[in-house]
């Protein structure tokens, strides 16, 4: 199955997400206890700047989003648009479809006098989204953290991650809990496979 963007519509242009065929499958092998589904061709823009920089101030008032940076692994925004830090100068900006040139000229105007630098890594990832009251349960046979809302990893927090041995970006999305999850476009199909592995237990009937 090809998954047409909106924005590729208007170009006549078709693009694939590397998990698109097999959409009918995720919602198949889902249940009422955890769902499995793929996000694709979400925007996403990595940013370096210094922190203490005068950019970071522009740069916040251009997105409308705050660069967390007092807290590591902290989320601002929502799951439309976002800035998740990665590092102590390293976020990653995530949109809906088709918003990256429009970021990346903001960003380029802010950093006009300043060091830093933004690259479009929308191609780089795709999107994983596991939710439902099981899903925790699943995350925890395949990744070392602790997950637990009793620690710090609640809405608005992200980690990058092994899952399944697979490098991954982690974020809780809300108190579901519902996750999302970044990974390769090269390992997705493995991800998925691991992910829907660990799920059958909540899921055969």
């Amino acid at each position: 199955m090809t998954v047409v963007s909106p924005v590729d519509q208007e170009v006549d242009t078709l693009r694939r997400s590397p998990l698109g065929a097999r959409a009918t499958e995720f919602a198949a092998r889902s249940g009422p206890a955890v769902q499995l589904a793929e996000e694709p061709f979400l925007t996403q823009v990595d940013l370096r700047v210094h922190p203490g920089s005068p950019a970071v101030a522009r740069i916040e008032h251009a997105l409308g989003l705050a660069l967390p940076h007092h807290e590591p692994n902290l989320v601002s925004g929502d799951e439309d648009a976002a800035a998740l830090w990665l590092g102590p100068d390293e976020w990653l900006l995530t949109a809906p479809d088709g918003r990256a040139p429009t970021i990346l000229a903001a960003l380029d105007d802010a950093l006009s006098d300043s060091l830093g630098s933004t690259v479009d890594v929308s191609a780089n990832r795709t999107a994983l989204r596991l939710s439902g009251p099981m899903s925790r349960e699943v995350l925890e046979k395949l990744c070392s953290l602790d997950l637990h809302p009793r620690w710090s990893f609640t809405p608005g927090h992200c980690a990058q991650t092994l899952i399944g041995r697979t490098q991954a970006i982690l974020w809780q999305l809300d108190r579901e809990p519902t996750y999302r999850i970044l990974v390769r476009n090269s390992f997705a199909a493995y991800l998925a496979d691991v992910l829907l592995d660990a799920m059958q237990e909540f899921t055969a009937g």
